[in-house]
């Protein structure tokens, strides 16, 4: 067993001792979407740091728990903050949450985060489907390789499953809600970029820049989770402005978009429930 494994099935361990919950979707909250979780019928909370050599979210007003209930009739674990590469903590730690959602039992991973517009027809506020992606940083798979959740080598030609799209897509149009898609790229931050780099990204096909999610659909897609990703537009990225970049901004436009996001997000998770069926 790979030590890398052995970890993850004390956490697994840890969090079996709490709750017999055993979800259907597993989702990631980015900013914006904090408090979505408490809207949920919930069934039990567990904070990260009850779990023995869990990672915990040092990011403010990320509450670092999981919420494990329904959404409609489809049982769900939701992470409410999730761990930052720019936190200081090694990419087996970043991934291990996403890891161990797929141990309780998860099918399917909806990741959601706030990032930076570089497609020059996004606007402030606009969700984007995320149809693939460009990982900048480390990949969550360098070192030892835990054969007992993928192989050496995974194909990532489907991160962002097809079918899983599709019905995204269907559930935003029968909704009447304005949906982009395009690429998402992962830098590490935690600075934003700079122009120079905005223009690069845009070069390589980026339509969104971010510092998260990538590297949780990688790992995923290695433990064979289908994955369906949504990012919340909550700027134009550095140089295609004139205002400089700050957090506040960025909270600010996912605190707005919030109501219409998380109304995207239930009927999706409703209906990519369908896929498990």
């Amino acid at each position: 067993m790979s030590a890398v494994y052995e970890r993850l099935k004390k956490c697994y361990e840890c969090f079996r001792a709490k709750t017999d919950f055993t979800p259907d979707i597993a989702l990631v909250l980015g900013s914006g979407l904090g408090d979505y979780a408490d809207g949920i019928k919930i069934v039990s909370v567990l904070d990260y740091g009850d779990i023995d050599g869990f990672p915990v979210s040092t990011v403010t007003g990320h509450k670092g728990r999981f919420v494990f209930g329904y959404v409609g009739d489809v049982k769900v674990v939701i992470m409410q903050g999730r761990v930052h590469y720019y936190e200081g903590y090694k990419m087996e730690d970043v991934v291990l949450p996403i890891r161990l959602m797929k141990l309780m039992g998860a099918k399917i991973l909806m990741l959601t985060n706030a990032a930076g517009g570089v497609n020059y027809g996004f606007h402030a506020g606009d969700l984007m489907l995320i149809s693939d992606q460009i990982c900048m940083a480390p990949s969550p798979l360098i070192g030892e390789n835990p054969d007992e959740l993928g192989v050496r080598f995974p194909d990532m030609s489907n991160i962002y499953d097809k079918d899983l799209r599709n019905i995204v897509r269907e559930t935003a149009k029968s909704a009447g809600i304005p949906l982009q898609e395009g690429v998402y790229i992962q830098l590490t931050g935690p600075n934003y970029e700079s122009p120079a780099e905005i223009r690069m990204v845009r070069t390589l096909g980026a339509d969104a820049v971010g510092m998260s999610t990538a590297c949780e659909a990688i790992a995923a897609n290695h433990c064979g989770m289908k994955v369906a990703g949504i990012s919340c537009i909550s700027n134009l990225a550095c140089g295609m402005t004139d205002k400089p970049l700050t957090h506040a901004e960025v909270q600010e436009t996912a605190d707005r978009t919030a109501p219409l996001f998380k109304r995207l997000v239930t009927e999706s998770i409703i209906a990519l429930a369908k896929e498990i069926q």
